[in-house]
């Protein structure tokens, strides 16, 4: 995915993108999205790109399609990084709110068929992950597992680029402890968060 000069970058997820971004700030950046940030105007200044985060920790695919409006198409970007899913997953376990994966299938084409009709811009689409840095979540996998099938299935109609993070975290906790990426199995560590910044940069040309 190529990132012509002036282009505007824009952060959609829940907790692991919004990583306690100072929302009062426009440009306000936090997590992964600020390393990437960070990264592009260190060593690409003069192409002058524009990025954006609007994570909002808690989301799930139901709440993030309800803010597309406001956090998404008027804000005009040139392109979309979505990582969203955990929560579907998660509020199951912690507050008996079951997303079925038809519901979740359903809230993630219209995000991403609403993109492509509204902005017909760059789209990259990063699957929710989980690890196994804590037992007590193994269970999740039941949930999560089918709706990664359907990520993989909608990015195969929608992205232009996509990164399988529940297969690369999997991956680098064969050299380094799981807990070394997420104490909780979901939310990065500083490390967990650089993972993710390099294989979204490995997706981009510059």
């Amino acid at each position: 995915m190529k990132l012509e000069n002036g282009t505007r970058v824009l952060f959609l997820g829940d907790s692991i993108t919004d990583a306690a971004r100072d929302r009062a700030d426009f440009h306000g950046m936090a997590g992964y999205p600020q390393m990437v940030d960070n990264y592009i105007k260190t060593f690409f200044a003069e192409k002058n790109i524009e990025c954006i985060n609007r994570g909002i920790s808690g989301d799930t695919t139901e709440m993030l399609l309800m803010r597309m409006e406001r956090d998404c198409f008027e804000l005009s970007p040139d392109a979309v990084s979505i990582l969203i899913g955990i929560n579907d997953v998660w509020r199951r376990y912690d507050s008996n709110k079951l997303t079925t994966v038809e519901a979740f299938r359903s809230n993630y084409r219209s995000i991403l068929e609403g993109v492509r009709r509204r902005l017909r811009c760059k789209i990259m689409v990063l699957e929710p992950f989980l690890l196994a840095s804590d037992k007590s979540r193994d269970g999740y996998r039941e949930d999560l597992d089918p709706k990664i099938a359907v990520v993989r299935e909608l990015a195969r109609e929608f992205a232009d680029e996509y990164v399988p993070l529940d297969g690369i975290f999997a991956e680098a906790s064969v050299k380094n402890t799981p807990q070394y990426y997420s104490i909780d199995a979901v939310h990065p560590t500083r490390q967990g968060e650089a993972l993710i910044a390099k294989e979204w940069l490995k997706r981009v040309k510059l």
